[in-house]
């Protein structure tokens, strides 16, 4: 035992932790801060403090290390609110904040009030910090919650504005619980009872299913999900979390069933006797809101907590445990069986839709169609991308129309937080510098968080941005489509969607070019190829501004 600053503790613990990048917005841990100098610690200051949330949280999504993020008090509402994706898509991130000093509270001082309550419902525990012989435990502490189980955002507030409390002196021992260094720290095993009941009941079954969730990816068992389907010759399907983890042209693939769906999945679905949901918690998207599968069919779930086991439906068989574990037991507890008709049903089906929609991936027109773009871009992006989608449209056209054969690739999504993708895209590239990093983006939700370009800029950050330029807010507009018809029963939009359309064409590539890095507006799909090898050859952010149709 050495005695130390607060400061210079913080800054040996997260080296120890394998933290190598802190997003932040000053002036939080100014003590620690400066001490990074003696660190591997990058340091990324962001344009505002849901950038630094989102930063972190694609960072560790991207590479299943926690993020970490911090704020000083009069931002820290705002880091709050931006944890909110990283709650609701289980991402180990952990935030630093400032708190209040006990002299001034309820006296009205200047730029304060209570922030730690905002952070209750945007985290899976929030603690304060209010000596400085609680740093220790209470960042070991945060690191495993933030990994364990089901992983999420973990904050910590310090006491001070600021975080002062950094400034104190402690005595204490490096204690470093290195499997809490990223997720899983922990595989536990299904009990043998519950895998021998999931086994009779899909081999009974004669249209079973595999739905793969997005905890799946989390446990890396994608080559484990994949042996199982084929062992059972089970068509099997992604959520848009777990999209990654199926080569498009594999022959049990049926793409995204739920309300990003292809409509070939959905029809599976309905048809399916028996589903299996893996790494899932049988949310509203990857169900239609709890439309999937029919009312009858039989549901098995694995899951790697309890309390979402059976959540949502009535389970005939519930498996407790880690992904990867649980199916390579469930795999071998099942016996081989050869593709049958409703292998070719499904695959009929899958078929059906692709020859539906091919005019639409080969069409010439301009404004370019969302489905010729992404067919552009599944053609054009190396094997080993890591894809970064934002919420709406953007997540929606890549679930349906980017089919990439590669099981290299990775992909992340947004949960739901309009403008998530722009910074997510520089947390990602952060975590993995060496890696070819793209971020498809719509353009309402990049005009949110454009100033995270600047942050790409002045960090080098070299990320590759898609913008998707329809000139609106497209699902807004579309819900509004459906709110005028089903309740005004009016057919025609009519003034009311001034606010929807964007009057003014924004022009992202000029912006781009303004900060001296490369821009690119392409308005032909001819152009999107050469731009993108050009993007990504140019070792600095990038940004490539796609005008489509803003009709469908």
């Amino acid at each position: 035992m050495s005695e130390m600053s607060g400061a210079r503790y913080i800054c040996e613990f997260m080296t120890a932790y394998k933290v190598d990048t802190f997003f932040f917005m000053p002036s939080v841990l100014s003590h620690t801060l400066a001490l990074m100098d003696d660190y591997p610690i990058r340091r990324i200051m962001t344009h505002g403090e849901k950038a630094a949330a989102y930063m972190a949280d694609g960072y560790a999504r991207a590479s299943g290390k926690p993020g970490v993020c911090g704020a000083q008090t009069i931002g820290a509402s705002n880091l709050a609110a931006g944890l909110r994706d990283a709650y609701m898509s289980h991402s180990p991130v952990i935030s630093l904040i400032g708190g209040r000093f006990g002299n001034s509270k309820y006296r009205l001082p200047y730029q304060e009030i209570d922030d730690f309550p905002m952070f209750e419902p945007t985290t899976k525990a929030n603690y304060q910090v209010d000596e400085a012989g609680r740093i220790p435990d209470l960042l070991r502490q945060a690191f495993r919650d933030a990994t364990s189980g089901t992983p999420g955002p973990v904050n910590l507030q310090f006491y001070g504005n600021h975080g002062e409390i950094e400034r104190d002196v402690i005595d204490h021992e490096m204690i470093v619980e290195e499997r809490h260094t990223r997720i899983p720290p922990y595989r536990p095993r299904p009990d043998s009872a519950d895998v021998e009941r999931a086994a009779e009941r899909l081999q009974a079954a004669q249209r079973p299913v595999i739905i793969v969730g997005g905890g799946t990816r989390t446990s890396g068992a994608g080559a484990e999900v994949i042996a199982l389907a084929e062992k059972l010759q089970a068509p099997l399907a992604t959520s848009t979390g777990a999209y990654s983890l199926v080569p498009e042209d594999h022959p049990l693939y049926f793409g995204v069933p739920g309300t990003y769906s292809r409509s070939c999945s959905n029809q599976v679905m309905l048809k399916a006797d028996l589903v299996l949901f893996v790494g899932s918690e049988t949310g509203g998207q990857v169900t239609h809101f709890w439309r999937l599968p029919r009312e009858g069919a039989e549901v098995i779930q694995i899951g790697i907590d309890a309390a979402d086991l059976g959540r949502n439906y009535p389970n005939s068989a519930s498996i407790l445990g880690d992904a990867k574990v649980t199916l390579e037991a469930l795999t071998a507890a099942v016996n081989k069986r050869e593709a049958g008709a409703w292998v070719g049903e499904v695959q009929g089906i899958v078929a059906g839709w692709r020859a539906e929609i091919e005019p639409h991936r080969n069409s010439g027109d301009t404004p370019m169609r969302p489905e010729r773009v992404l067919k552009e871009l599944g053609a054009c992006l190396p094997e080993d991308v890591l894809l970064v989608s934002d919420t709406g449209h953007s997540a929606m056209w890549i679930s349906q129309q980017l089919w990439m054969n590669s099981s290299k690739w990775d992909f992340i999504r947004c949960a739901g937080s309009l403008g998530w993708g722009f910074p997510a895209s520089l947390g990602a590239k952060c975590a993995f510098p060496d890696r070819p990093v793209v971020g498809v983006i719509g353009d309402g939700s990049a005009m949110m968080t454009v100033q995270a370009l600047w942050t790409a800029c002045n960090d080098n950050i070299a990320a590759v941005y898609v913008i998707c330029n329809n000139g609106m807010y497209r699902v807004l507009k579309v819900n509004m489509d459906i709110y005028k018809a089903d309740v005004l029963k009016e057919p025609e939009p009519g003034s009311s969607y001034l606010y929807m359309d964007f009057p003014t064409p924004f022009d992202f590539a000029a912006i781009a070019n303004a900060m001296g890095v490369y821009g690119k507006r392409i308005t032909e799909p001819g152009q999107i190829a050469p731009a993108l090898e050009r993007a990504l050859a140019s070792g600095k952010p990038a940004l490539l501004d796609m005008v489509i149709d803003g009709s469908l």
